[in-house]
This record gives structure tokens, C-alpha cells and sequence, in this order.
């Protein structure tokens, strides 16, 4: 890519969000003229994904370095943004704050994990990755090993863990679009992977890097917008992560007077939740205390271990880039998490005062029925009501919806006008869209560059691992989208899984593989296979054979099980075979001195 579009990278921007705040306007304006709530939604959704296509479209290439790893050429600044809108997933952006609308603090556990994983990141395995110089996770494994073996393993974890990630961004996709377009969710997710398409497919990792610098900008807009909007409202403050305490208060006083217990729903609403029904996670005393640590270091390690984040840090021009992109990262995405808190709070007080024009616990249910936004989410299956008592009116236990639907569903719920509603329905696809961007393309690049061309055709030409990758891409999107039909998991659930299946099969072999001399070929193959598959057979136990969890350890958590047999694996067969070879060690070495040629140019 030619040096001018990166020196003009801030011009460019400004004048995109600029035009995204003049579109929100627009729409405001066409909302005044009597413009349909329908039409609008369907009019921010279809804008911003011909956005991204465009800019996907623009960025195309047929040259290796830019497909895999765009260039190295991306400044620190907009590769944390990128790396953000890569992390902020529908699982951040549409299930966080509905986790903590229904399970309360133990749910920040995904906060503090998500966010301490950056620390992991940036402290053992970014910057060395970058020096190293490879292309994809798999790469630096198999040639750090060495071997086909290794590598093989590690193409096997990363698209076991990425296609269970890519599914719940698909479901995230499938949500929004049924809801904006007024279409069923199993078409829903159809029209989502087409997007998602549109802006990997021609461009690679450059066309994806470039369309999740614009995904950011839309989501933090969308996502924020309506927080402030409600604390200033409610004389909360000017600044809701502040001053959302009181707000926590009367939500106290509510529930204290409507009796809030362990009440469960009815088997007719499955896979949807009453404002009275708390998560496991919000288990108490020290059994809640251990679960929320074992679920904060999974999900740390699980970043540390995921490919498509630290894929991100292979496209910077140098390894002290790649340490400074992190720490960018870090900021905007801490923008998000912060308000997270902030945004569930907001919401349900807005359905469980009486003293608010949208409080709707306690009123007549024949009129909260003939609510619209109660109407449009109910069509969906995403939101339900029962009169279980038959007295006629809402009691806080008759009230259920999927917690994904919170974010999603809020600007409706707070009766903000609906110009905001079409902004966060196209935020939450902007976060949706960009992770399972560089999710299938990590699975892409993963196949067509370690399975294909560094095994099945090492002879293969520019040309014919490039369309390889495009192909893969279209498999693998398709049947994400045909899993995540199906509606196996919550978006949440399914994001667990995947950062277990990473930890559990890539942590310590990548981790050692940077700052242990003494790891061999051995160690890493038996800590790969050993903690993989340790891990998937207590999943499978604990979750589908109806096994009883060791030490609370249930499903969410099964990375702990894995990494533990992983390390003990790895360090045991390594020091009972040989330890690698001269070269190997000082290729090691080589990795953690900041300064120079990346490690592969000078040993090729």
C-alpha cells in the first residue's frame, strides 16, 4: 500500500467519522419527517455494511505480505483500533452488558479476564511474535518446533477454537439483523456472513485491517451514545461510569420490594431469562470467589492464546510498534468495558421503575403487550411475557428475554428516539462483523498457508494459495453460519469455549515456545495434543455426559483442565528427550532482543 494513504491515514478517518455523525444526523432528520422505524434501521444496518464492503473492495490484493499480515505497515495507533474492534465481538458488545443485567458482578469476571489478557499479550508474546516475523500462530510454532507434527496440531487448536468464536459472532449477527430487518434469525445469519464476506474475502488481513478502523469508530459511537443519553436523563451526571451508584441503589430498593429470588423460568421460555433469575456465576462466598478467579484466568490465557489477536500484532512495522499498538489497544478497548457496567445498570431501571415513563414491572400486561419495541423483539423469539399468576398485571418474574438482546434492545426500552436504536443495531454488527472477520481469516490464512502450502504443496504459487484462502473462507463462513442456526450455545457460552479450547491447546507451547530455551518438537506436540484433548473430554463430561464438575469447574471453565495437563505434559516430555539443537536456542534467544531483523530474515 502506497506510503501517502498511510501518512493521509488521519485525514482519512476524520472525514469518515464525520460523515457517519452527518448520516446519524440524517436519519434524525428523516425520523422528524415521519420516516419509518423499520425503514431507518434497515437504512443504518445496509449503510455501514456497504461502507465496509467498499473499503474491503478498495483494499484488495494479490500479494502475500498483504493478504496475511497487511504489509507490516499499519502505524500503532490505528492497529489498537483495529485490534479493538477485532476483540470487541458481539460477546462484548451485545452479550456483556445483558450478562451483567442478569448475573451482576459476577459477570465482571469476563471484564477483568478479557481486559488482564492484554497484559499477558504485551508481556509474554506480541512484541516476540513480531520479531520472530511469521505470518500466522501455527507458523511460529511450527518452525520454532519444527516439524509438520507441531504444526499441524496447532492448525487443528486454532480452527477448533476460532470457528466456536466465529459462530457466536454470527449468532451476534443473525440477532441484529433480525431484528433491524424484521427477518427470521435463521436468515438473519445468512445476511450477516454475507457482510462479513464482502470485507475479508478480497483484501485479507489489509482489507480487514482497514474496515475494523472504521468498525471501531461506529461501535464506541453506538455504544456510548445511549448511556449518556440516559444517566443525563435520569440526573444520574455527565458522566455515567462515574455516577451510576445511585441508580445501583434504587435497583436495590426495587428488588428488595418485589421479593427478587431464585425463581426460574417456565420450560416454555427456554433459552430466555426473568429479571429474577440469577447466573451460576453469582454463587456466594469463597465457591464464588474461586469460580470467579478460575473464570478470569481462562479468559486471560484464552486471550493470550487466541490467533486472531495476536495475528494483529504481525501487521506493525516493528516490535516496538507492536508493544505500543498494545497498549492503544488496551485504551479503546477499555473504553468499551468501562461503560458496560454503566449501560446495564441504566437499562434495567428503566424496565423495573414504576416512577419512570418506561418502567413496565407492575403495569397492566395488556399494556405492555401493546408496546411496540415489547411487540417487534417478541416477534423474533428474542423476548416473552406470562401471566403466570393470572392477576393481570407484570410481576418481575413474568418478564423474560435473552440477555443478548439488552444492548441491542435499550434505546427502545429507554423510549430514546429511534435514529438511536438504528445506531446501535449498526454497532453491535460493526463488532459482530469485525472479530468474525479476523476470526474466518485466521482460519483461512491458518489452512491455506501452514496445512496447504507449508505441507500438502510447499511448490504452490502466490496466486493459488490466495484463492485457496478465498475458498476456505467462503467454506468456513457457511458453516459457521449453518452452526450458528442452530443456536447451540449463548453468545457468551460459546465465547467461553473458545477461549478454553485455546488455552488449553496453544498457551504453554506458545508461551515456552518464547521464553523457555529447553522446550523441544516433543514437549510442544504432547502439551498441544495432551491439553486439547484433556480439555474437550471435561467439556464433554461436564456439559453433555451430565458429569459432575471437579472443584466447580463447570463448562465455562474447562480451560483450567486443559492447560494444567498441557504444562505438565510439555515440561515433563521435554525434559526427558533431548533438548533442541544449537541453532534453535539462539533462533530463541534471538526472539526476545528488541532490536533488529526479524528472526526468519535472518536464519532464511
Amino acid at each position: 500500500m502506497e506510503k501517502g494513504f498511510i501518512n493521509n491515514l488521519p485525514r482519512i478517518y476524520g472525514l469518515y467519522t464525520g460523515g457517519f455523525l452527518g448520516f446519524i444526523a440524517l436519519m434524525a432528520v428523516l425520523e422528524q419527517f415521519g420516516v419509518p422505524a423499520d425503514v431507518l434501521g434497515i437504512l443504518f444496518v445496509t449503510f455501514t455494511i456497504a461502507i465496509y464492503a467498499a473499503i474491503g473492495w478498495l483494499s484488495r490484493t494479490m500479494q502475500v505480505d498483504a493478504y496475511y499480515v497487511a504489509g507490516r505497515e499499519v502505524p500503532p495507533l490505528y492497529n489498537g483500533m483495529a485490534t479493538a474492534a477485532d476483540w470487541m465481538s458481539g460477546a462484548s458488545f451485545v452479550a456483556m452488558a445483558g450478562g451483567i443485567y442478569f448475573g451482576g458482578y459476577g459477570y465482571l469476571a469476563f471484564i477483568v479476564g478479557w481486559t488482564g489478557g492484554y497484559v499477558l499479550v504485551n508481556s509474554l508474546l506480541a512484541p516476540y511474535l513480531r520479531k520472530f516475523g511469521c505470518y500466522t500462530v501455527p507458523d511460529f510454532i511450527g518452525t520454532r518446533y519444527g516439524g509438520n507434527t507441531a504444526r499441524l496440531l496447532a492448525v487443528i487448536v486454532l480452527v477448533v477454537a476460532s470457528f466456536t468464536y466465529v459462530t457466536a459472532q454470527i449468532n451476534a449477527t443473525g440477532t441484529i439483523a433480525a431484528r433491524a430487518l424484521q427477518i427470521s434469525f435463521e436468515v438473519g445469519v445468512w445476511f450477516g456472513l454475507l457482510g462479513i464476506l464482502l470485507c475479508s474475502m478480497l483484501g485479507g488481513m489489509r482489507a480487514v485491517t482497514w474496515t475494523q478502523v472504521a468498525q471501531y469508530i461506529v461501535l464506541i459511537i453506538a455504544y456510548l451514545v445511549p448511556v449518556f443519553w440516559m444517566s443525563n436523563a435520569q440526573d444520574f451526571g455527565l458522566i455515567p461510569q462515574f455516577s451510576y451508584g445511585g441508580a445501583v441503589e434504587r435497583i436495590g430498593e426495587l428488588e428488595a420490594a418485589a421479593g427478587v429470588g431464585q425463581l426460574m423460568p417456565s420450560e416454555s421460555f427456554v433459552g430466555l431469562r426473568a429479571l429474577t433469575t440469577p447466573h451460576a456465576a453469582a454463587s456466594e462466598g469463597a465457591f464464588a470467589s474461586w469460580q470467579f478467579v478460575t473464570l478470569v484466568m481462562v479468559l486471560m490465557c484464552g486471550t493470550a492464546s487466541l490467533p486472531h489477536i495476536l495475528m494483529r500484532y504481525f501487521t506493525t512495522p516493528s516490535v516496538r510498534d507492536a508493544r505500543r499498538s498494545v497498549v492503544y489497544s488496551l485504551f479503546f478497548i477499555f473504553l468499551l468495558y468501562f461503560t458496560a457496567p454503566a449501560l446495564a445498570t441504566f437499562t434495567k431501571l428503566q424496565i423495573m421503575d414504576p416512577n419512570l415513563a418506561t418502567g413496565i414491572i407492575g403495569k397492566s400486561i395488556a399494556d405492555v403487550q401493546s408496546l411496540e419495541w415489547i411487540q417487534k423483539w417478541s416477534n423474533v423469539g428474542f423476548l416473552a411475557i406470562s401471566d403466570s399468576n393470572s392477576n393481570g398485571l407484570l410481576e418481575i418474574n413474568e418478564f423474560f428475554m435473552r440477555g443478548d438482546i439488552v444492548v441491542l434492545a435499550t434505546p427502545e426500552i429507554a423510549g430514546l428516539p429511534y435514529v438511536i436504536s438504528g445506531l446501535v443495531a449498526a454497532g453491535g454488527m460493526a463488532a459482530a462483523m469485525s472479530t468474525a472477520d479476523g476470526l474466518l481469516l485466521a482460519i483461512a490464512n491458518a489452512l491455506s498457508h501452514d496445512l496447504y502450502y507449508k505441507i500438502i504443496d510447499p511448490e504452490a504459487d502466490t496466486r493459488t494459495r490466495l484463492i485457496v484462502a478465498r475458498i476456505l473462507l467462503l467454506i468456513i463462513g457457511a458453516g459457521g453460519a449453518l452452526v450458528a442456526s442452530l443456536q447451540l450455545s449463548s453468545i457468551l457460552g460459546a465465547v467461553a469455549w473458545a477461549f478454553s479450547f485455546a488455552c488449553s491447546g496453544l498457551f504453554f507451547p506458545l508461551v515456552l515456545g518464547v521464553w523457555w530455551k529447553r522446550a523441544n518438537r516433543q514437549g510442544a506436540i504432547a502439551g498441544m495434543a495432551i491439553g486439547f484433548l484433556a480439555g474437550s473430554y471435561y467439556l464433554y463430561h461436564v456439559r453433555f455426559a451430565g458429569g459432575t464438575p471437579l472443584l466447580g469447574l463447570d463448562h465455562l471453565r474447562f480451560g483450567i483442565v486443559g492447560m494444567a495437563a498441557s504444562l505438565v505434559a510439555m515440561v515433563g516430555v521435554s525434559l526427558a528427550t533431548e533438548e533442541p539443537d544449537a541453532e534453535t536456542q539462539a533462533m530463541v534467544d534471538a526472539i526476545r532482543i528488541p532490536g533488529g531483523d526479524t528472526v526468519l530474515d535472518q536464519t532464511h
